[in-house]
């Protein structure tokens, strides 16, 4: 009896069971139902885990992600992509700039060059309107006199098994007389305007050796090395950009305390410590010193023309009190490590890289490997606290369990793959934001290569190229054409350029007129040859898979005969790229705001292990390339840009291809929460800014019980 009881008591209980967990379990749109605190809790998911939680350290994504909210610069970027104030109130760049008397070097009149008469006759110049007119002169010129330096000198030779190895030489300097220039903004073409006075190459043959002094017997090749370095160790015609920063009172570090100058430069001086390995150095390298003026004052005087250096200050700035020596010192020895580890403990070692503070919109709470990494808002941030309380970033390696944990609500934003955009944007329970991504997908030719070597050829390649298939039908119409090497979505795109045209017929012609005939297999033959390449790619890409074998057909239409190789990441980077080891290849570039394009067009990058590895050399360009960063003038760069985008354009050594679209979902129930003029909270639409971040105004963020009607 009993038995037969519970058969029949216990389907009932489930029963009951699940009838109340229909009725009172959470669904997606009442996920707040019984846990209030979800709405104050954001969670985001990344594809692997964090490395190292230090801004000068750190050299990945998932890290950046976090490091961006714990730590704060002393700039940012708006709204409109231009710089705005953080831990800096205030700056401004200004010049001083030093001319050396060259003794061995005569007036255009005969006359040699002393200080008194070089000074003389560029002041009496100025005073008649000989020179060109200088940019804002806070006074007039100074002539300083001689002086003398000591300074070391480190010189990286290679050894027998390609090692570098450092050898540091002791100086003694012998500054000769200089003439001073003070400058209310920076002019790189300061010393072409004293050309009158001066005559025509003043700096060619400045007398170096007599000046600049080893204090110890060196071998040949270190003096080689040595006298390349002499024209860095004295310039004859010295910039000085100078930034003055007036840093922002009452910031407090997340442990409580107060930021300040010394901050700053100890920041500066941790990334310049060789000991470091900061991957930030040539950002920072530039520098000739740091200068504390008062508390929240500091003098960034640089020791040379190099414009990009402004937006490094947006890295995060390191709290000097728990990193300085005295700090670590304490530190390893609370740790108990072995004198074997004393000996090369540094900021690299230290706990502080996994349990960062900073003086950002949150503070460091937990750090899961693997798992996830949990932030929890400042409250003394001197912006005020931000919306959300919590910050989880979780560790989910597959975008399938993305997708389903997002959808399932246990994931506040999700990165739409292209082929799921169209269901995203009909669905009425999420708002999307699609926007150009900083980057760009071609193909490179390498323009060392005698069959790429013509403009033409390469622009042949490219008509015969449907682009605008590939975004609809590829990229699910996700991406825009593209034609040149900055992002679309900055100033320095020039939109007036147009894209190739897509002809084939045309594609044929240009590549007849240069002499490729079609043979009777139908390829095109010259000189018995036919035009036959390799184009390569990475695997583990679909996309540029897919666009490998498009390109493939697509010039075989015209008679180019392209064999398709796919390769491992690091086989492919190892032995191709880097090398220079290839035909043609597809690939895609991540770009920034900067307009410095230095180290992927300049001729002088194209070596091994270098980021011109297609080869590119346009003299022109070289020009306006160093000219860009060396420009201050924000539309003086632009103009500059422009230029340079329609050079490239011309000369086609990479067919671009199109600008992917990023596209970004959210539950409707996150908005932005703000004070309305009576007091009261007002909810509005989350919206991205000119780059097409969405996040920025990240501190308003708020999920709400309800959806709005917005």
């Amino acid at each position: 009896m009993l038995t037969k009881r519970l058969l029949l008591l216990i389907p009932l209980v489930l029963v009951l069971f699940l009838l109340q967990s229909f009725f009172w379990v959470p669904t997606y749109e009442s996920q707040s139902v019984g846990n209030p605190g979800r709405l104050r809790t954001y969670i985001e998911a990344s594809i692997g885990d964090a490395k190292i939680l230090n801004p000068i350290l750190n050299a990945d994504a998932a890290s950046s992600n976090i490091v961006s909210r714990v730590f704060e610069g002393l700039l940012d970027l708006d709204e409109n992509l231009n710089l705005r104030g953080r831990l800096a109130t205030e700056w401004s760049i200004t010049e001083g700039a030093y001319l050396l008397v060259n003794p061995h070097h005569r007036f255009p009149d005969g006359h040699e060059v002393t200080g008194p008469q070089l000074f003389q006759r560029i002041t009496q110049a100025l005073k008649a309107g000989l020179i060109q007119e200088m940019p804002g002169m806070t006074r007039p010129p100074e002539l300083l006199p001689a002086g003398q330096r000591m300074e070391k000198v480190s010189i990286v030779l290679l050894d027998e098994q390609g090692k570098p190895r450092i050898v540091e030489i002791p100086l003694r300097v012998e500054v000769p007389e200089r003439v001073a220039f003070y400058l209310t903004q920076v002019d790189q073409d300061l010393f072409n305007r004293l050309t009158p006075v001066l005559g025509e190459r003043y700096f060619e043959h400045f007398p170096y050796e007599e000046f600049i002094h080893p204090q110890e017997t060196v071998d040949q090749e270190v003096e080689a090395s040595l006298k390349k370095k002499y024209p860095e160790i004295l310039p004859a015609g010295e910039h000085n950009p100078t930034i003055l920063f007036r840093l922002r009172q009452g910031v407090k570090f997340h442990d409580g305390h107060v930021f300040d100058a010394g901050d700053v430069k100890f920041t500066y001086e941790s990334i310049m410590n060789p000991k470091n390995l900061s991957p930030r150095t040539p950002d920072f390298e530039p520098i000739k010193h740091v200068e504390i003026l008062d508390p929240f004052t500091v003098r960034i005087v640089y020791k040379r023309l190099y414009s990009p250096a402004i937006n490094a200050w947006t890295m995060g700035i390191l709290p000097e009190h728990l990193l300085n020596e005295a700090a670590l010192t304490l530190e390893k020895e609370k740790r108990g490590l072995s004198e074997e580890a004393q000996k090369t403990f540094g900021m690299r070692e230290s706990q502080f890289n996994r349990h960062p503070i900073g003086s950002g919109t949150f503070q460091f709470i937990e750090w899961q490997g693997d798992e996830f990494i949990h932030l929890r808002r400042f409250e003394d941030y001197w912006e005020g606290p931000a919306q959300y309380q919590d910050f989880y970033m979780r560790i989910i390696p597959e975008l399938f369990t993305q997708e389903v944990e997002f959808r399932t609500g246990a994931v506040d934003l999700y990165g739409a793959q292209p082929h799921q955009v169209n269901r995203y944007k009909n669905d009425p329970t999420y708002q999307w934001f699609s926007s150009l991504a900083f980057a760009y997908t071609y193909i490179g030719y390498n323009n060392r290569k005698p069959l790429f070597a013509e403009p033409m050829i390469r622009t042949a390649l490219g008509m015969a190229i449907n682009v605008d298939e590939i975004i609809e039908y590829l990229v699910y119409g996700e991406g825009e054409r593209t034609t040149g090497p900055y992002p679309k979505n900055t100033e320095w795109y020039d939109p007036s350029i147009q894209p190739l045209p897509y002809d084939p017929q045309g594609a044929r012609d240009i590549l007849e007129s240069a002499g490729w005939k079609m043979n009777a297999d139908g390829w095109l033959e010259k000189n018995g040859k036919i035009f036959e390449f390799n184009l390569i790619t990475n695997n583990g890409n679909p996309i540029r898979k897919n666009l490998m074998t498009i390109a493939q057909n697509a010039w075989k239409k015209i008679g180019v005969k392209a064999n398709t190789q796919v390769f491992e990441w690091a086989v492919f980077l190892n032995d191709f790229v880097n090398t220079g080891d290839f035909d043609a290849v597809v690939l895609g570039w991540g770009m920034t705001i900067d307009p410095d394009l230095y180290q992927i067009w300049h001729s002088s990058q194209a070596g091994p292990q270098q980021l011109n590895f297609v080869g590119y050399n346009n003299p022109r360009v070289d020009e306006i390339i160093v000219r860009i960063r060396q420009e201050y003038d924000r539309d003086r760069q632009e103009q500059l840009t422009h230029e340079l985008h329609r050079l490239i354009h011309e000369d086609q050594p990479y067919t671009f291809l199109y600008a992917p679209l990023s596209t970004r979902v959210l539950d409707k129930k996150i908005v932005l929460v703000e004070e309305g003029p009576d007091g009261q909270e007002e909810y509005k639409k989350i919206f991205p800014i000119k780059s097409g971040d969405i996040t920025f105004y990240f501190h308003k963020w708020r999920k709400l019980e309800f959806t709005p009607n917005f």
